[in-house]
């Protein structure tokens, strides 16, 4: 039989969803059941010191009573899942990564030995980025001409030899005919012999026949060209046509003419360079400049790489508007990356040197204190991390101390080998 009680409060239910009233009816009448059987118990145990009251639900609002039922509920879950976490050990930091081949192929970590080096102050400086003058010829004609065919093309690669462009000119036609005439001349001297050509004949005929071939090379027939040209015995081909040939392999870099242009002596129609290794202009006070010697290590930044690179040369005069000192830096340029007038930021080691373990920049790592740190490999794929101390960047370069000659470290891919350090740390069963 259903309590009196109970039967009071559900009547005074107020209007809620007939699915709210249904779920609340089960609900007390559960609750109803559970006194039942309890005071069922109590009539046939007189032993008890303190009786249960019964749920007396008359002064409260059902949603407060429902809320304490579950606030109950909650209180134990959270009691739990604390004990839970002590249990499983949430919040505990992982202390080291271990990696497979495949994670480490994938992620292109490499290992390093580190070793003791001696590392120069760094002296930073704007650079340019600058055609190696050394490694660059400008084709240009010696007597006025007119191009009359393109043999390459701007930014082609060409070899020492390779003709470029064929001009023709009246004063190579000239110079060309009087060089068959005095080579038939000689030619014929020579056929005589001495006994029948007097001694001046021979010497004039040969003297001749120097002299034009000397002219026809100046004006920029090759000696292989003319050869070709005296072989036929041909004055038809006396025409003034020539080619000029590239005198180094490189890269046409320039090309300023059109098919027709007349062109007169130096005018450059062509400029071939060899861009596998370039120069960056660095420009630096002279205070600066006085701490740097010939051959000094440097190093380019260009976007997120570096690059190595040397002190070429130094000029001795400043220039006159900035007061700077000029710096030649040399740098090998394999990928062609770089280019002339490109801006670069350039790194010099300065004389005054320090000694220590030098590591790469990328080695080196915030860890989550904040503090410097970077990674040992204590077995094949398993790294630990170690704080360390930067005591002069050069570079991509750094002088640290905290670690043994030896040691082998993570030189490339530290990031990675952090970020599953960190995953670990977050495990909720810190496998």
């Amino acid at each position: 039989m259903m309590n009196k009680r109970l039967f009071l409060l559900i009547t005074r239910l107020p209007a809620i969803p007939s699915w709210a009233a249904g779920l609340t009816v089960t609900a007390l009448l559960s609750m109803n059941g559970a006194y039942a059987a309890g005071a069922t118990q109590q009539e046939h145990d007189h032993d008890h010191a303190h009786e249960e009251e019964p749920l007396d639900f008359s002064g409260m609002d059902i949603d407060e009573a429902v809320h304490d039922k579950h606030g109950d509920q909650h209180d134990h879950g959270e009691e739990h899942a604390s004990h839970g976490e002590d249990e499983h050990g949430h919040g505990e930091s992982a202390t080291h990564a271990e990696l497979s081949d495949t994670q480490r192929r994938l992620a292109g970590i490499e290992t390093i030995v580190v070793k003791r080096h001696s590392l120069g102050e760094a002296i930073s400086a704007p650079g340019e980025v600058m055609l190696n003058a050394y490694r660059t010829t400008k084709v240009t004609p010696r007597i006025p001409a007119q191009v009359v065919e393109r043999h390459v093309r701007l930014g082609e690669h060409v070899k020492k030899g390779q003709p470029l462009l064929t001009l023709t000119s009246v004063e190579m036609a000239d110079a060309q005919g009087a060089l068959m005439e005095a080579n038939t001349e000689l030619r014929r001297v020579k056929k005589l012999g001495r006994k029948v050509v007097s001694e001046k004949r021979y010497v004039t005929a040969q003297i001749a026949w120097q002299q034009a071939y000397a002219r026809v090379n100046a004006y920029g027939m090759t000696k292989q060209q003319i050869d070709s040209l005296i072989k036929t015995s041909d004055a038809a081909r006396a025409t003034g046509k020539f080619q000029l040939l590239s005198l180094q392999d490189g890269t046409v870099i320039s090309d300023d003419f059109v098919v027709g242009q007349l062109v007169e002596p130096g005018f450059p129609l062509m400029e071939i360079s060899d861009e596998s290794l370039l120069w960056v202009e660095a420009r630096l006070t002279p205070e600066s400049a006085a701490r740097i010697a010939l051959d000094s290590p440097a190093r380019i930044q260009v976007g997120a790489r570096w690059l190595e690179g040397r002190v070429a040369q130094a000029r001795h005069t400043l220039d006159q508007t900035t007061r700077t000192l000029a710096l030649h830096v040399e740098v090998a340029n394999p990928d062609d990356s770089l280019h002339p007038g490109q801006f670069v930021t350039v790194v010099i080691e300065g004389q005054e040197k320090q000694e220590g373990i030098v590591v790469p920049v990328a080695a080196v790592l915030h860890s989550p204190d904040g503090d410097w740190q970077l990674f040992v490999e204590t077995a094949p794929g398993r790294y630990e991390p170690r704080e360390v101390e930067i005591v002069a960047t050069v570079g991509d370069r750094m002088l640290i101390e905290g670690i043994a000659e030896g040691t082998t470290i993570v030189g490339k891919g530290a990031f990675f080998v952090q970020s599953e350090m960190a995953k670990g740390g977050f495990d909720p069963h810190n496998h």
